[in-house]
């Protein structure tokens, strides 16, 4: 289990996290749900170690998470996918991959199931990064994460921006890694995106938590939607 418990997060003066607390399951896909500002992406740069705790604790399966640095957070087999993919443009395909495999020293084997997840990646393994197309770039941000063969996974909004198709595959890849045993941790304001892919959803108001409801109870009855995303 991936734990925030009551951990309060501030830039600089300003607080944005108030003992806010969220569990992600093994197996299961938690999406993170509130209007812009309520602190969604800074409780996944949070558990990165990309920003400091004044309160509270994060931990993963029992070991701790806060207080380490970004890259023993990745080395403990947490992969993040941030909004916006921040890609090396100027290196390729395969050097980004490499990259991810660096992390927790993952070699060849690893590579070569990465790839045949994406198999456009390997069509493109020698293109800079920055001449892919928005899609593709998601896909590449996702398979240097996947490099990690991460016990948990962070998505921020991985599907902003993209056609149709690629948002089927962002998602088909999303249930293949639930499917394998990995937890996910999805922030997405996409609506029919959240209800065909996550399995609960968690709202944030204001830096804190509120109600923490299944899929299946949303589809029913959308008026937690209306009440915390205004959709």
């Amino acid at each position: 289990m991936l734990e925030l418990e009551r951990i309060d997060v501030a830039y600089g003066p300003a607080q944005v996290l108030r003992g806010f607390s969220l569990q992600v399951a093994p197996g299961e896909i938690t999406c993170l749900m509130g209007r812009n500002g309520a602190g969604k992406t800074t409780a996944m740069k949070a558990i990165m170690g990309l920003l400091p705790l004044r309160a509270g604790r994060i931990t993963a399966n029992g070991a701790q998470v806060s207080g380490q640095a970004a890259h023993k957070v990745a080395a403990m087999g947490i992969g993040y996918v941030p909004q916006g993919r921040r890609l090396f443009a100027e290196l390729s395909v395969a050097q980004n991959i490499e990259i991810g495999l660096m992390a927790r020293g993952k070699g060849a084997a690893v590579r070569e199931r990465v790839l045949d997840i994406f198999p456009r990646l390997r069509e493109r393994r020698t293109q800079r990064a920055d001449t892919l197309s928005g899609g593709e770039q998601q896909m590449l941000a996702m398979a240097r994460a996947l490099c990690l063969e991460p016990a948990y996974l962070l998505l921020d909004e991985p599907t902003e921006g993209l056609q149709p198709s690629m948002i089927a595959n962002i998602r088909q890849v999303a249930l293949q890694m639930r499917d394998q045993g990995v937890g996910v941790l999805l922030v997405e304001q996409r609506v029919d995106a959240v209800l065909s892919m996550a399995d609960k959803v968690a709202f944030i108001e204001n830096g804190e938590a509120r109600e923490v409801v299944s899929v299946a109870a949303l589809r029913t009855d959308d008026s937690l939607l209306q009440q915390y995303v205004g959709v």
